[in-house]
């Protein structure tokens, strides 16, 4: 057949359904997702918003997170290598550090709500508070989402959703404290 002729047939590809939450709590560390969003959400409680600029709380949110990200995955190191009396190695503390990466993404939805505020021209402290009920809701929906996919009970989604609302009732208490 001349090439002109010559027709190929591709099977359509199956889509891929988006499912932040599998991006956000993948890896060996789903909880540094856990730790990163409550280390957002207590940073900004902390934070008025009334007298830095936007680029010192975002800057000062980003170096928190590094700073934290950083000490997490040193310390577990250095905890693993006293257990063990050994020296550290470049390749551990880089397995480490991807390790713990979930902390810096489990940042990133309060951090994004920052700097989407930012963009569209909201008051500072408008997206400090936004920051705050971001990290609050992806606590309950972390919760949420673990029940569902442990099929739990209604009870048992109600028992596990509470505990996310517990936590993010503690970040607005420390606002609440702190304003």
């Amino acid at each position: 057949m001349p090439p002109a002729e010559q027709h190929t047939t591709q099977t359509p590809r199956p889509r891929r359904r988006v499912d932040p939450l599998r991006w956000l709590l993948s890896g060996r560390n789903p909880a540094g997702a856990v730790y990163g969003t409550v280390t957002v959400g207590a940073l900004l409680a902390a934070e008025s918003g009334l007298r830095d600029t936007y680029p010192e709380t975002v800057g000062s949110l980003l170096l928190a997170v590094v700073l934290y990200w950083f000490a997490h995955s040193y310390a577990d190191l250095l905890g693993l290598r006293l257990s063990r009396s050994s020296q550290l190695t470049g390749s551990e503390l880089w397995h480490m550090f991807v390790q713990d990466w979930a902390i810096v993404r489990g940042a990133a939805a309060p951090l994004l709500t920052v700097i989407v505020a930012w963009i569209v021209g909201a008051q500072q402290s408008t997206a400090v508070t936004a920051g705050v009920w971001m990290a609050v809701a992806s606590l309950i929906v972390f919760e949420l989402a673990a029940a569902l996919r442990s099929k739990a009970s209604g009870p048992e989604i109600v028992l596990q959703v509470g505990a996310g609302v517990a936590l993010g009732i503690g970040i607005l208490a420390l606002r609440a404290l702190l304003h």
